[in-house]
C-alpha cells in the first residue's frame, strides 16, 4: 500500500480540535501519520511516570478516519528533569564547549544514563503499543546527530579502538606516531581531535569520525533491539537527512532498519534562493536509495515556507505537488509532509505546515488533497515499483570523512565534486544508484568513483573484477591517496588502481584559487575539444593506456591529463583535473555514448525524466521543473495515469511545474 500522510503533533493543540484535523486528513486522503517523536515530556512527565492517555485518543480519532500510526521514539528530545540530573548527558562540540539545554539532540550519544531512559521509554512504548491495530511502525529518534568529543566518548573511543587495533604497537604503526613524538604507551593517553589541539593526526581523526558514527548506530541498535523483541509486526525506520549529512555513515547506520526513511526540503532558511537545482534533491533521492538498494519513504516532505529565525521562500503553486512526485520518481514508496499546522509557539513557529497557524485550509492544503486523491488512484501500481540504473556512483564515507580533515584545496568539496559529475548524467536523463565502493557492480555498465581517497585491497580487488568483466570505470583526482589508516600509500598514485588505470601520477599540482588551467582532447569523436581545468591537477605518465586529453597552460603544458586503458574486457578512465559542468556534462555523454546507455526521452533540459518498473510494465515521471509550458515528443503509446488514464502518443504539452505520469499501454 502506497502511504499517503503527514507529521502530527496533537500535543500542540486543544483536544477539541483533533477531531477536526482528522476530517481533514481523511479529505486530503491521508491513510498516515507521524506522531510523539518530539513528545516525551508529554508521555513521561517525570521520572518514572507515564500518560500515554492522550495518544490512546489521538491515535483513536485518528483511526475512525481510517488513519495509521507511526510513533517516534522520543529520545532525540529530552525532558528537562533528565537533562538536570547531570551535566555530562550534554554533548560537548569540537571546540570543547558543553551544550546547554534548550534545542533538541543536546545528549552524548554515549552516557550510559541517558541510554537507560531512552530504553525505558523506549520500552514504556512497546509495552503499550505492540498490539494496537492503527500502530504500523516506528521512527527511532529523529535525525541522528552531531559528534560529541566529551569524557566519556573519549573513554568510549579508546576502547572502540583497543578493539579495532588489538595492541598500542599496531596502532602506533597504523597511525605513524612516530611523527611528532606522539607515540603512545597506554590507551588512556589517547585524545579526542578537539580543535583545541590544533591539526589532528589524520589517523587518529579519521578513526574518531568512524567511532562518532558508530556510536549512534549502537544507540539505535539499542532501541531497535526493544522494538524487535516487542513489536516484531511492527516496520523500524529512521528519518535521515539525505546526502547532504556528513557526519554520519548512513549505509552501516541503514542495515539494521526495515527500510530507510529521509527529511526532504527544498528551500529553508539556510537556503533561500528563489531557485534550486532540482539535481540536488535527486541525488538526495538516489543516495536513500541506495542505502539498502531498495524503495524508500519520505518522513517529511516540505510543505510551506521553512523557517527558524527566518522565513524561507514560499513554495509556488505546484511545486509541493511537484516536489513530492520527484521523490516518488526516485523510489519514494511513501510521502509524508511536515508538518500538519504550522505550530503558534517554539523555535519552529515559521516552519509553515500544510495548515497555516490559524488552521484552515488553504492554497497549500488543496495541492496537497488534489495529490491524495491521484495517489489514491493510482498508488497501487506505483507502490514496490523498481528503478533499474545502468550508472552507479561510488559514495565512500571514509573517504568524505577524509577530506574533512584533510581538504587538500581550499576550493575542494568533496560532496560538491560528487554533484558534479552526478548533474552530468541527471541532465541527461540517466537513471543512477548511488552504492558503496565493495558493492556488487555487476549489473551497472558504468561506475562513477568521485575521489575515491581511501582505497583498500578490498575496494581494489572489486572494481578490477567490475572492469575485467566488461565494466567501464571512472575515476578522478585524489583517488587511491590513502589506506584504511588515512596515511599516505607508498607507492604512485593512484595506488592499489595504478594498474588498473594503466597510469602513474608523476606529479599533481594544486592549483591556486586565483588561477586555472586548460584541458585539450585529443580523440576525434569527443563533442567540444577545449574545456577550462579547475582546483586541481594531476599530471600523469601513462603506463598503457591511452592519452584522451592533455593540459594546455603553464609548465605542464601538453602532459596527459585524462586516460583510457583497456583492462579485461572493459575500460578505466582516469579524469585527471576538475572544470566547469560543461566539462562534466559533455564528458558524461561521451561516456555514455561508449557503454551505449540512452535517455529514455529526449527532453528539454527543464524537465526530469523518472522511470520505474512494475514487473515488465514501465511507468515514467515527467517533471517540468519550469515556469514554462514544455513540449514532449512521445515515441510509442502511453496511459495518463493522473487523466483517467488517457491514452497519450505524439506531442505531450508539459506546464508550468506540471507532472505527468505515463503507463506504456
Amino acid at each position: 500500500m502506497f502511504r499517503f500522510g503527514v507529521d502530527y503533533y496533537p500535543e500542540h493543540w486543544s483536544e477539541a480540535r483533533w477531531e477536526e484535523d482528522a476530517r481533514l486528513m481523511a479529505e486530503a486522503n491521508f491513510n498516515v501519520v507521524r506522531l510523539a517523536e518530539f513528545a516525551w515530556s508529554k508521555m513521561e512527565p517525570e521520572n518514572g511516570i507515564f500518560d500515554f492517555q492522550w495518544l490512546d485518543r489521538a491515535i483513536d480519532i485518528l483511526a475512525l478516519h481510517d488513519i495509521k500510526a507511526i510513533l517516534g521514539t522520543p529520545t532525540a528530545s529530552p525532558p528537562p528533569w533528565l537533562m538536570s540530573k547531570q551535566e555530562d548527558l550534554f554533548r560537548v562540540d569540537q571546540d570543547g564547549r558543553r551544550l546547554t539545554y534548550g534545542n533538541r539532540r543536546e545528549y552524548c550519544p554515549n552516557n550510559s544514563l541517558y541510554h537507560d531512559l531512552s530504553r525505558r521509554i523506549v520500552l514504556k512504548m512497546a509495552e503499550h503499543y505492540h498490539d494496537h491495530p492503527a500502530v504500523i511502525g516506528w521512527q527511532i529518534d529523529n535525525e541522528f546527530g552531531d559528534r560529541c568529543y566529551c569524557s566519556i566518548c573519549r573513554k568510549a573511543f579508546q576502547v572502540w579502538l583497543c578493539d579495532r587495533y588489538g595492541s598500542l604497537e599496531e596502532l602506533n604503526e597504523q597511525w605513524g606516531t612516530a611523527f611528532w613524538s606522539h607515540v603512545y604507551t597506554d590507551w588512556s593517553e589517547i585524545p579526542t581531535p578537539l580543535n583545541t589541539g590544533g591539526s589532528p593526526n589524520p589517523g587518529l581523526a579519521l578513526d574518531f569520525f568512524r567511532f562518532a558514527s558508530d556510536s549512534y548506530i549502537n544507540y539505535q541498535e539499542m532501541q531497535i533491539n526493544v522494538l524487535r523483541e516487542m513489536c516484531p509486526g511492527h516496520f523500524i525506520t529512521h528519518n535521515l537527512m539525505g546526502f547532504h549529512y556528513k557526519f554520519l555513515n548512513y549505509f552501516e547506520l541503514a542495515k539494521d532498519l526495515d527500510f530507510v526513511s529521509w527529511d526532504i526540503y527544498w528551500r529553508t532558511q539556510w537556503n533561500m534562493e528563489a531557485d534550486v537545482d532540482p539535481s540536488w534533491p535527486a541525488l538526495g533521492h538516489d543516495t536513500m536509495r541506495g542505502l539498502k538498494g531498495k524503495n524508500f519513504w519520505v518522513m517529511e516532505q516540505q510543505s510551506g515556507s521553512g523557517g527558524w529565525e527566518l522565513v524561507s521562500v514560499s513554495p509556488r503553486p505546484g511545486e509541493l505537488r511537484l516536489w513530492a512526485y520527484q521523490s516518488i520518481a526516485h523510489g519514494a514508496d511513501a510521502i509524508i509532509f511536515f508538518r500538519w499546522r504550522t505550530a503558534r509557539f517554539g523555535t519552529e513557529e515559521y516552519w509553515h505546515g500544510v495548515l497555516d497557524h490559524h488552521g484552515e485550509p488553504g492554497r497549500r492544503y488543496e495541492e496537497i488533497r488534489r495529490m491524495g486523491a491521484e495517489i489514491n488512484e493510482i498508488g497501487q501500481l506505483i507502490h514496490g515499483s523498481q528503478i533499474q540504473a545502468p550508472v552507479a556512483f561510488l559514495l565512500s564515507y571514509d573517504s568524505r570523512f577524509a577530506f574533512q580533515i584533510q581538504g587538500n584545496n581550499p576550493r575542494f568539496s568533496y560532496p560538491e565534486h560528487f554533484h558534479d559529475f552526478y548533474r552530468a548524467f541527471y541532465n541527461q536523463q540517466v537513471l543512477v544508484d548511488i552504492v558503496t565502493p565493495i558493492s556488487d557492480l555487476s549489473q551497472y555498465k558504468l561506475v562513477v568513483a568521485p575521489a575515491l581517497h581511501i582505497v583498500t585491497e578490498e575496494i581494489a580487488k572489486n572494481l578490477e573484477g567490475f572492469v575485467r568483466g566488461g565494466g567501464v570505470l571512472v575515476v578522478t583526482p585524489r583517488t587511491g591517496v590513502k589506506d584504511e589508516a588515512n596515511a599516505v600509500v607508498d607507492q604512485p598514485l593512484p595506488g592499489l588502481l595504478a594498474e588498473l588505470c594503466g597510469v602513474k601520477v608523476e606529479e599533481y599540482c594544486s592549483l591556486p584559487i586565483d588561477l586555472d588551467n586548460g584541458i585539450q582532447f585529443s580523440i576525434n569523436d569527443f563533442p567540444s575539444t577545449s574545456h577550462p581545468a579547475e582546483v586541481w591537477c594531476d599530471l600523469l605518465q601513462p603506463k598503457g593506456a591511452k592519452v584522451i586529453a592533455r593540459y594546455t597552460q603553464d609548465y605542464f603544458a601538453g602532459t596527459p591529463a585524462i586516460t583510457l586503458n583497456d583492462y579485461g574486457e572493459g575500460k578505466a578512465v582516469y579524469m585527471g583535473t576538475m572544470g566547469k559542468p560543461t566539462l562534466f556534462e559533455t564528458f558524461a555523454g561521451w561516456l555514455l555514448d561508449k557503454v551505449g546507455v540512452k535517455p529514455t526521452l529526449l527532453v528539454p533540459k527543464e524537465v526530469e525524466v523518472g522511470e520505474r518498473w512494475q514487473g515488465d510494465r514501465r511507468i515514467i515521471f515527467l517533471l517540468n521543473h519550469s515556469e514554462a509550458t514544455q513540449e514532449i515528443p512521445i515515441e510509442g503509446r502511453y496511459i495518463d495515469l493522473l487523466n483517467e488514464s488517457t491514452p497519450v502518443e505524439g506531442i505531450l504539452m508539459i506546464p508550468p511545474r506540471g507532472v505527468f505520469v505515463l503507463q506504456e499501454g
